[in-house]
């Protein structure tokens, strides 16, 4: 896989990782059910720590884009995980702006139940 961590760049590795493999994603490169390399070969091709590579992992898959399925590796997610994936990150940003507020959880989800019967 190509992808490389620049010194000279201000963002943490896990954030060049992170956006190199979703540019590559979004673009087509990787195309619905590429297997990508195993975590510990990453780091180990780009010089950076296991949990480096790991988190750019967990926040691809946070965001839909990959899948983990155990022993087959991990893949770039189809349409439906990326909706499923993109709307758990979406519910996860308002929870934790409402959180930031000192919105309790039953307040939480009484008021995206009002958004929903406003609809």
């Amino acid at each position: 896989m190509d992808v490389s961590i620049d010194p000279e760049d201000g963002a943490p590795p896990y954030e060049q990782i992170r956006r190199q493999i979703e540019a590559r994603i979004t673009s087509g490169d990787l195309p619905v059910g590429e297997r990508l390399p195993p975590v510990r070969r990453l780091a180990d091709t780009l010089a950076v720590a296991n949990g480096t590579v790991a988190r750019a992992y967990r926040e691809l898959e946070q965001a839909g884009l990959i899948e983990t399925r155990g022993r087959a590796g991990t893949l770039v997610a189809g349409p439906l995980q990326r909706r499923a994936g993109q709307l758990l990150a979406e519910a996860a940003a308002y929870v934790e702006r409402a959180r930031l507020l000192g919105a309790s959880d039953s307040e939480i989800v009484a008021n995206v139940g009002t958004v929903l019967d406003a609809e």
